[in-house]
């Protein structure tokens, strides 16, 4: 539904994306993550056509978007950081004019239906007489995210949604884009952990302009773990290091937690073996109390900081200077500081 093929966008002589490719199924709901300053807006900048690229191309359902962008922009919605709104326009009004832009020739009462439908979900019906301007930031991206379904698109690029909405507006806005899957392709720009982790099946990790990883969140665990890991967490168990060190398939055992009544240890097997059964048969029969075990998973965060980490080692390592700290991603519903795009763009854009 959407390729895009070794995008590089340039603003004078700093190259904000640099050779990103990646695509983008039908009815996919992907998470486009990085911190502040990756390059995450240029992209999706690009993408919706709003900027050219310096290099590359993006496709949107079969249509290239610049040249023939009128086909791209029919089938994608939008939803910048701050959404076009106008202020002094009702939501309904702005949303009739929106349709009248977007959708073209239509019936007066098909385009109050219209209207109707995406206002209610969006969740602002209860807002449709109200200015704009008057409203609250979270109603005002609601509306944003209104004006992008307002011609049914099967495209939507959704950049940082959830930006400055009270928590109660973020599950709301995330229970809205998760209902999106199957009926549109949905790229979601995002520095919150978080937001990925809730709502995307497949993540994208970009990381100064490059892109670190495109997979799920499973997978890149897998991946960067190299092995399964599991916890047992055993009552009693002197010893049991040395016992569980000898099954078959284990490659480490670690002491993860230690208490006068039982011992936590941390298990790495063999790729592609299950150990489980195994573990837990040793220590039943070693007449020790099984009370947990499970496979231990890298969490989101881990997995964005190895990569964001491992490509920042590289690149210093090629240009010979020292590595700096990898840059961390928000809390949730924390606000980014600065802008995802460089301040060239002012002068170059």
């Amino acid at each position: 539904m959407i390729q895009v093929q070794h995008l590089t966008k340039r603003y004078g002589p700093f190259t904000a994306v640099d050779d990103v490719s990646f695509r983008v199924e039908p009815g996919e709901v992907l998470g486009f993550l990085g911190p502040n300053g990756a390059g995450k807006t240029s992209t999706m900048r690009v993408i919706t056509g709003y900027m050219p690229p310096s290099e590359g191309q993006v496709t949107v359902a079969g249509y290239d978007v610049f040249t023939h962008p009128i086909d791209a922009k029919k089938r994608t919605g939008y939803l910048p950081e701050t959404p076009p709104l106008y202020p002094d326009m009702t939501v309904r009004e702005y949303l009739h004019f929106a349709a009248r832009i977007k959708v073209g020739a239509m019936t007066a009462a098909d385009r109050t239906a219209r209207v109707n439908a995406v206002m209610k979900k969006a969740h602002v019906d209860d807002m449709a007489s109200k200015q704009c301007g008057k409203l609250s930031k979270g109603y005002r991206q609601r509306v944003g995210l209104a004006q992008a379904l307002i011609h049914e698109p099967e495209v939507l690029v959704l950049d940082e949604p959830t930006a400055g909405l009270d928590p109660k507006q973020i599950t709301e806005t995330r229970d809205l884009i998760r209902g999106f899957a199957g009926n549109h392709t949905v790229i979601l720009s995002t520095h919150i952990l978080t937001e990925v982790a809730q709502t995307c099946s497949r993540v994208v990790i970009i990381s100064k302009g490059r892109v670190v990883a495109v997979d799920t969140p499973d997978n890149l665990t897998h991946q960067l773990k190299g092995a399964a890991v599991l916890y047992v967490q055993i009552g009693g168990g002197h010893g049991a290091a040395d016992t569980l060190t000898k099954i078959p398939g284990v490659r480490e055992v670690r002491m993860a937690d230690q208490h006068p009544d039982f011992a936590g240890f941390e298990i790495e097997s063999e790729p592609n073996r299950d150990v489980r059964t195994d573990v837990a048969r040793t220590v039943v029969n070693n007449g020790w109390g099984l009370l947990e075990l499970r496979p231990m998973r890298l969490s989101l965060e881990e997995i964005f900081l190895q990569l964001t980490q491992d490509e920042q080692q590289a690149a210093a390592a090629a240009a010979g200077a020292p590595v700096a700290e990898p840059q961390q991603p928000d809390a949730p519903g924390q606000e980014r500081d600065q802008r995802d795009v460089p301040e060239d763009e002012a002068q170059h854009g």
